[in-house]
C-alpha cells in the first residue's frame, strides 16, 4: 500500500488490514514520480521475497470545463491517474517476467469509456489506463502475466457522498440498477480477476457500474 500523506491515518488503516500471521507493509510514495514507483516496487520484494499481484488504484481528480481548465489541473492528473500506473507496471514488469507469473488490475473508470464533461483530464487518464492494459496484455501474455482493467461507475464513497442528493437522484436515473455501486462490487471484482478461476482472461475492461454505460 503507498501513500503521499497523512502518516497517521495510514497506520490506522493498514493495522485494520493486518491478519494474524500476514505481514503488511506501508510505503510513503508518490507513485506519479518515477523513482518513488520503483521504491515501492522494491521495498514489496524486498519484504515479501516475491509480488504476484499489483492493483493500481491511485487516481485524483481536479475537475473543470475545458475552457477553465489549468494546465497544472490537466497535468496533475494525466501524471499520478495514468502515468503513476505505468510508472507502477514498469518497475513490476521485469521481476514477474522473471518469475513468470503474475497479475496486474488497473482501475480505469466508466468515464475513460464515456467522457464526462468536466472531466478532460480525468476521462483522457483513464482512457489512457485503458490502452495501456491492452499493450500491456499483449506484451507479458507469453510470460504468464495477466493485465485488465475494471472501469467502475458511480461507487459510494467520501466523494460521491458529497454530491447533493437532487444530482444523485438524476444520476440514478440512468443506472438500471438504481443504486450506487459499493466499495466491495469493485474488491470481488478484483478478487475474481486475480484468481485462477480468471486464468484465460486478460486485456480485457470489465465494467462495474449497474448498467450506467452498456
Amino acid at each position: 500500500m503507498n501513500y503521499r500523506s497523512n502518516t497517521a491515518l495510514m497506520e490506522e488503516l493498514i493495522e485494520s488490514f493486518t491478519v494474524k500471521e500476514r505481514k503488511n507493509i506501508i510505503v510513503k510514495c508518490d507513485v506519479s514520480l518515477y523513482d518513488d514507483a520503483k521504491k515501492l516496487i522494491n521495498e514489496a520484494y524486498n519484504t515479501f521475497g516475491t509480488v504476484d499481484v499489483l492493483i493500481n488504484n491511485a487516481g485524483i481528480t481536479k475537475d473543470n470545463l475545458l475552457p477553465l481548465m489549468t494546465e497544472e489541473e490537466f497535468d496533475e492528473v494525466i501524471a499520478t491517474n495514468l502515468k503513476g500506473t505505468f510508472n507502477c507496471c514498469k518497475h513490476i514488469a521485469r521481476k514477474m517476467i522473471k518469475q513468470k507469473h503474475g497479475r496486474i488490475v488497473n482501475i480505469s473508470s466508466v468515464v475513460g469509456l464515456a467522457g464526462n464533461a468536466g472531466q478532460v483530464n480525468y476521462s483522457a487518464s483513464k482512457a489512457g489506463v485503458i490502452g495501456l492494459t491492452k499493450s500491456m496484455a499483449r506484451e507479458l501474455g507469453k510470460k504468464n502475466i495477466l493485465v485488465n482493467a475494471i472501469a467502475p461507475g458511480f461507487i459510494k464513497t467520501e466523494m460521491t457522498d458529497e454530491i447533493p442528493d437532487e444530482i444523485k437522484a438524476e444520476m440514478m436515473k440512468n443506472i438500471p440498477l438504481q443504486r450506487l455501486g459499493q466499495p466491495e462490487d469493485i474488491a470481488d471484482c478484483v478478487e475474481f480477476l486475480i484468481s485462477e478461476k480468471a486464468s484465460y482472461i486478460t486485456g480485457q475492461v470489465i465494467s462495474v457500474n449497474g448498467g450506467f454505460y452498456i
